[in-house]
């Protein structure tokens, strides 16, 4: 295995850790306002997870991850960061709509 390969892994790895926490206090913040939105989140949370890991899975049976440990580490967190990403993009327009309401 080459250090690149690695290198690729890691980096998509660090980005998918940015962007998460990024949309974990964002949900934090929707969460702790209560109501009809918080329960909303929550159960999309739940829902979008439980997809995300059995897609992962359909994925990694197809052979869709590669053939390296460095290739499917890239490949799974490529796989999670799309999802992390839509869901900040929601969140922060939420949170941008809520302020100018």
């Amino acid at each position: 295995m080459r250090v690149e390969d690695w290198a690729k892994a890691s980096f998509a790895l660090w980005m998918l850790s940015f962007e998460m926490a990024t949309v974990v206090t964002l949900r934090c913040l929707m969460v702790a306002g209560g109501g009809g939105a918080a329960d909303a989140e929550m159960r999309r949370m739940v829902s979008e997870k439980i997809s995300a890991a059995l897609q992962l899975q359909a994925l990694a049976l197809r052979g869709g991850l590669g053939s390296s440990l460095p290739a499917a580490i890239d490949r799974s967190a490529r796989h999670y960061h799309r999802r992390v990403r839509a869901n900040r993009r929601r969140l922060v327009g939420q949170q941008l709509r809520a302020k100018l309401t």
